[in-house]
C-alpha cells in the first residue's frame, strides 16, 4: 500500500508464495517482490526496504548468497533479513545464521505467527535506529549497529527470563516444594534434550533456539496448580479419586493462562512451548495419560521431555505421603515403563546421561537455597556439564 512506510521486499521464485506472503503484509506495510537473487539485489539501492524475506533455493543466485552480500554491502547491512524456506535441518538454518540470516521460518508457515515475527523485526529496527549512534558526519555506523543488535537481543532475553521468574514465583507461593523442584527440573530436561540434540530420530527438531525455549518453558509446567485449592494441592495424604479428578485441571488451567499471556506476547517465543508443556506433559506414551489421552509422537516433544524430567525428580524427592526414593530405583522404574508411559527415544537419553542427572541432583540438593533466575544453572553451563 502506498501510505505504509515500512518496507519489505520478498524474494522467492515461487509466484504462489510471493502472493501468500504479499497477502498477510501487504495491509501494514509496502511491499515488493523478486523473483531471483540477483533482481532482489539490483532493487536494494532504488526500493530500500528494511525487511526481506528471503528463500533459499532459487535459480542463479540462492538465498544464502543473496543474504551474504547484502551483508557485505554496508549500505545494505543494516536491512533485516528472514529466510522462508522449506528446508528444516540444523545444517540449513546455521547455513542460513552463517550467511547473516536474523531470523528463520519454515515453510508451511503459521500465518499469525510469521506476522508476529516481522512486526518484532520492525521494532528491533526502529530501537535501534533511535539508539545508534551516528559517525562524525552524521552517517549510519554499521559497527555500532551490530553491537547494537547484539545489545537489544540481550535485553530481550532479560525480559523473556524476569517473566519466567515471576511466573514462577507465582506457583511458589502455593507450595514451599516447588522452588527447590523447578531448578531440579529444568535441569534435568535441559540434560536430556541435550542429549537428544546430539543424534538421534528426534535430532532434526532441537536445536539452540529449543533448548533454550525448553530452558524458559520447563518451569512453568505446573503453573496450573494455582488453580487447585489448597486442601487439595497441600494435602499431606494421597488424593481421593475424586479429589485427583479435580487435580488433573491444573493442565487445562495453566496451558490457558499461559495462552493468554502468550496472546499479549507473542513475540516470546518459549510461551507457546510453554503451553504446550503445561497442557501435555501428565499424557503417557501408551495413550493413558490426560488430559487429551494423546499417544506417542502425538504428544509435543517438550512435554514428553518434561514428563520424564518431572517424574525422576518426583520419585527421587521427599512428599507429604511418601519417602525420597533412589536415583538407581528411580532409573529402574523409568525403564521399565519405557513405551508405557515415557517415550522410549526419550528413556534411552535419560539413560545416557544418568550420571549427569545424578550429579546435578546433588548439587541442588546442596544448595537448595538457589532460586529460579540469575542463580540458577543457565544453559550454557548445563550443556557443559552435559558433555
Amino acid at each position: 500500500m502506498a501510505g505504509n512506510s515500512k518496507k519489505i521486499l520478498i524474494v522467492d521464485d515461487d509466484a504462489t508464495t510471493r502472493r501468500l506472503l504479499r497477502s498477510l503484509l501487504e495491509k501494514e506495510y509496502c511491499v515488493a517482490e523478486a523473483s531471483t537473487g540477483e533482481q532482489a539485489l539490483a532493487m536494494l539501492a532504488g526500493f530500500a526496504p528494511e525487511l526481506v524475506m528471503l528463500d533459499i533455493v532459487m535459480p542463479g543466485v540462492d538465498g544464502y548468497e543473496t543474504c551474504s552480500r547484502i551483508r557485505a554491502n554496508p549500505s545494505s547491512c543494516g536491512i533485516q533479513v528472514i529466510m522462508v524456506s522449506a528446508k528444516s535441518s540444523r545444517e540449513e538454518q546455521s547455513q542460513a545464521f552463517a550467511a547473516g540470516a536474523d531470523d528463520y521460518v519454515v515453510k508451511p508457515f503459521d500465518p499469525y505467527e510469521l506476522r508476529a515475527r516481522v512486526r518484532l523485526h520492525f521494532r528491533l529496527r526502529s530501537a535501534l535506529d533511535t539508539i545508534a549512534p551516528t559517525g562524525a558526519g552524521g552517517g549510519f555506523r554499521v559497527d555500532t549497529y551490530c553491537d547494537c543488535r547484539e545489545a537489544y537481543a540481550q535485553s530481550v532475553t532479560h525480559v523473556q527470563d524476569v517473566t519466567v521468574m515471576a511466573l514462577t514465583k507465582v506457583a511458589e507461593l502455593r507450595d514451599t516444594e516447588t522452588g527447590e523442584h523447578l531448578v531440579r527440573m529444568r535441569s534435568y530436561a535441559q540434560i536430556i534434550a541435550e542429549e537428544l540434540f546430539r543424534g538421534g530420530p528426534y535430532a532434526d527438531r532441537i536445536d539452540r533456539q529449543f533448548l533454550e525455549d525448553l530452558y524458559r518453558a520447563s518451569p512453568l509446567h505446573d503453573i496450573g496448580k494455582v488453580g487447585i485449592s489448597d486442601a487439595i494441592l497441600l494435602k499431606p495424604a494421597r488424593l481421593t479419586p475424586d479429589e485427583f479428578e479435580t487435580m488433573k485441571q491444573h493442565t487445562i488451567i495453566g496451558a490457558n493462562i499461559l495462552d493468554d499471556v502468550a496472546i499479549g506476547a507473542p513475540d516470546i517465543s518459549f510461551l507457546g512451548m510453554a503451553t504446550a508443556v503445561a497442557r501435555f506433559h501428565h499424557e503417557r506414551f501408551d495413550g493413558r495419560g490426560y488430559p487429551g489421552g494423546l499417544r506417542g509422537t502425538e504428544i509435543p516433544l517438550p512435554a514428553r521431555i518434561v514428563a520424564l524430567a518431572d517424574a525422576f525428580d518426583a520419585i527421587t524427592s521427599i512428599r507429604p505421603y511418601k519417602a525420597a526414593q533412589a536415583a538407581t530405583v528411580a532409573m529402574g522404574i523409568i525403564q521399565g515403563d519405557s513405551g508405557n508411559h515415557f517415550d522410549p527415544v526419550i528413556v534411552e537419553a535419560f539413560l545416557q546421561r544418568f550420571d549427569t542427572l545424578v550429579s546435578v541432583q546433588k548439587q541442588t540438593q546442596c544448595h537448595a537455597a538457589v532460586a529460579i533466575g540469575a542463580n540458577s544453572l543457565l544453559p550454557e553451563q548445563l550443556a557443559a556439564a552435559a558433555m
